[in-house]
């Protein structure tokens, strides 16, 4: 899937910048900015070319024959938004269940504005012990990629403000769809 994800994007014109990096075996993968349906195409390619062992969590209702299977092969773990379960544990206890992993997480949580991002990959990355690597599809200049692990400080407002600095830059598909977190401005 490699070389043909590597084909896929020099046909599409889109650039992979970065790789996982290879010390780095669990992560949560945090993925912004997410205002497209093709958001996921772009960046399940660059998995492939990155050689992240991406799993994603995906609303429960798109479970469903023929979809439910397909969503699984391509790393999906489905999400009941509507039980009270406590998720970030849940999502927390599968980084056992694996020797290499990367959860991928939309902070913003839908493709419509969001004013304020959803923390709990923050808590998942936290409970877990696991960095937060910050990735992003950038539309403007054609490039997927991601920064430097961030490790979780128990400080959120200051681990926040750093996430938000990060994707200060990043140009998203529909860029009247995208704010950074209005409560963690710098």
């Amino acid at each position: 899937m490699r070389n043909l994800s590597r084909f896929i994007f020099w046909l599409i014109r889109w650039k992979a910048v970065d790789e996982a990096p290879p010390d780095i075996d669990k992560a949560v993968l945090l993925v912004a900015p997410h205002t497209s349906n093709w958001d996921f195409p772009i960046g399940r390619l660059y998995a492939w070319i990155a050689k992240i062992p991406i799993r994603f969590l995906i609303k429960k209702e798109l479970y469903f024959w023929p979809l439910g299977p397909i969503l699984d092969k391509l790393g999906g773990v489905p999400v009941d938004r509507k039980k009270s379960r406590n998720t970030v544990d849940v999502v927390a206890d599968l980084f056992d269940e694996y020797n290499r992993i990367y959860i991928a997480v939309t902070p913003e949580g839908t493709r419509k504005l969001s004013k304020d991002w959803k923390k709990g990959f923050y808590f998942i990355a936290h409970k877990a012990n696991v960095p937060i690597l910050l990735s992003f599809i950038d539309y403007k200049h054609r490039i997927v990629g991601m920064g430097k692990p961030l490790k979780t400080s128990g400080d959120i407002d200051a681990d926040m403000g750093k996430i938000m600095d990060f994707y200060r830059d990043k140009n998203a598909k529909h860029p009247e769809k995208f704010s950074l977190s209005e409560k963690h401005e710098v």
